[in-house]
């Protein structure tokens, strides 16, 4: 059976990817969220993040939870929305391409839940800089960017915490950031849980620590002094 992945983000293109389901979040006005159809994906940011995946893991399916279809930043409540309603799909990964600098309860509490069901959260986590949500919480694994690696390849920063994949673009050259390293570390989850469908997050993330190409940061080499 194909492996199922929630991606909360700004949409995904359903004429280009397998999606199995979609729907969308937003404000209901009374400080709450309501459940709205999804529209097409005019950033492209999830769409990008679909391409990654399935680059990897071509026979994934996706579930597409969309929570900014105007501009990038996901609100943590529609987030939280989007992340549930992702477990009721019967999702194996759920792929947060983003984040923000508060810890807000609504976010918190939706990883958790995911964790405590056995489904693997996976959220970008920015190389430099003070740490993010939700990449940030115990349950998530937290990916970065990290030039050392290529194509399928990633690196142990944290074991079991924090890992580093190539931060392009699904072409390989296009340059990227956090939210793509995010999502190339999902392919390559889905690739494990593809293999065995029993695998737990907590075995996936061992296997990722005892198959990594790198361990430890990547070490930039200071800049030249002027003459």
């Amino acid at each position: 059976m194909p492996v199922k992945i929630g991606i909360v983000d700004s949409g995904i293109d359903g004429e280009t990817f397998a999606v199995a389901a979609a729907t969308g979040f937003a404000p209901d006005g009374a400080g709450g969220v309501r459940e709205v159809p999804a529209t097409p994906d005019r950033v492209g940011h999830g769409s990008a993040v679909a391409a990654i995946i399935q680059s990897l893991a071509p026979a994934v399916r996706f579930v597409d939870a969309q929570v900014f279809p105007v501009r990038r930043g996901a609100d943590p409540a529609l987030a939280a929305a989007g992340i549930r309603w992702c477990l009721r799909q019967g999702v194996r990964i759920v792929n947060l391409s983003f984040g923000a600098l508060d810890d807000r309860h609504e976010l918190r509490t939706a990883c958790a839940e995911a964790a405590r069901q056995g489904v693997l959260v996976i959220a970008a986590h920015p190389a430099r800089g003070p740490a993010v949500f939700p990449a940030a919480y115990p349950e998530v694994l937290a990916v970065s960017g990290d030039a050392r690696c290529e194509g399928a390849a990633w690196s142990v920063l944290e074991r079991g915490r924090l890992y580093g994949t190539s931060p392009r673009a699904a072409d390989g050259r296009t340059p990227g950031g956090a939210s793509f390293a995010a999502a190339r570390l999902a392919g390559i989850a889905a690739r494990c849980f593809a293999a065995s469908s029993e695998l737990s997050p907590a075995a996936v993330r061992a296997w990722l620590d005892g198959h990594a190409a790198h361990s430890g940061r990547e070490r930039r080499s200071p800049a030249p002094a002027l003459a």
